[in-house]
């Protein structure tokens, strides 16, 4: 399990407000009347097929459709989306280059110790793009068909129940220690390379609970592979309006949301910046996009302005310093 001080995780998620609030405006230059006038580079940290990458590649090719240049995905996964994110902060700030990532980012800081990059002042906010919730699973031929018995049985053994998790500050790993740290309980947390294996050891009842996203964990509920608690949203979802929500569990203070956000390298532009927030936002209104993202389980189309983005994160920096200094979290080394 993680492990840090609570002053490293707070002076972390300080850091990365203060940063990313200011990342509003990037530095000023003169507009570039003719951008993109080279093709764009999508920047996605993380493995291809995953939603945040299918999200991204269908906004990359509806935006190919109204630029005059093309937008290319690019994989680069890795160390929790440090691989990537480091390349793009690395990169020129001409208007070329940006990062399409999601809330690992914001643990970037607290979690790895070795980066070579500012994560939070290395970044100019663009926009968000979605909102989805995740689903907490656990196998089918579990005893627990409530949140409240599945809490009951991990505090009656703590340690011994498993959950299944990506590590490393991914999606899978944080909402289940947002659960663990609402209901006051500890499991064992079983490292995959992806959720696709994690989703196989729970159905065949090797693996106790998993946090899923949407459209793939209510699959695999209506094909009998698992049985669905709780969605993480103060909502329920009309995937499975009967599943209820986390809120309804009793446990609010779990709510999770999976957010997609455009950065950029800090120094890039203002009017670039701007630029492509609006297009993002154009192509977001179009109902067939976001027919698609639904599909993926966005339940919330955002596509707000880089000042938003800029709140967002902050926001989600300051919740993730505290909850990583409670669960005590261990930078990696």
């Amino acid at each position: 399990m993680l492990r840090a001080t609570r002053r490293r995780a707070a002076i972390a998620g300080g850091a990365l407000a203060g940063a990313l609030l200011g990342a509003v405006a990037p530095a000023r230059a003169q507009p570039a009347p003719d951008w993109p006038d080279r093709p764009l580079r999508w920047v996605v940290p993380y493995a291809a097929g995953g939603p945040t990458d299918l999200i991204a590649r269908i906004l990359a090719d509806a935006l190919s459709q109204r630029l005059p240049q093309r937008v290319v995905v690019e994989n680069r996964s890795g160390a929790g989306g440090a691989i990537g994110a480091g390349l793009v902060a690395r990169a020129a700030a001409d208007g070329a280059t940006f990062l399409f990532t999601n809330n690992g980012h914001v643990v970037l800081r607290p979690l790895y110790l070795r980066l070579d990059f500012d994560p939070e002042g290395d970044f100019a906010a663009v926009s968000v793009i979605a909102e989805s919730p995740m689903v907490l699973l656990v196998p089918p031929g579990a005893p627990w068909r409530t949140v409240a018995e599945l809490v009951a049985a991990a505090r009656a053994a703590p340690g011994r129940l498993t959950y299944g998790s990506t590590g490393g500050g991914g999606v899978l790993q944080l909402v289940s220690l947002l659960f663990l740290r609402a209901a006051g309980i500890r499991m064992q947390e079983v490292a995959y390379r992806g959720s696709g294996p994690a989703a196989q050891d729970l159905a065949a009842g090797r693996l106790d609970m998993l946090y899923d996203a949407g459209p793939t964990g209510f699959a695999l509920a209506r094909g009998g592979q698992a049985r669905a608690l709780v969605v993480s949203a103060p909502q329920r979802s009309p995937v499975m309006p009967e599943v209820p929500t986390v809120v309804e569990a009793g446990y609010p203070e779990a709510t999770f949301a999976v957010f997609q956000v455009v950065l950029a390298p800090a120094r890039t532009p203002a009017p670039v910046v701007e630029r492509l927030s609006r297009e993002i936002a154009a192509v977001l209104r179009e109902p067939a996009i976001r027919a698609r993202l639904a599909e993926l389980g966005a339940e919330r189309v955002v596509g707000g302005t880089p000042a938003e983005a800029a709140a967002l994160m902050a926001r989600e920096a300051r919740r993730w310093a505290a909850i990583l200094a409670e669960t005590g979290a261990q930078p990696q080394r």
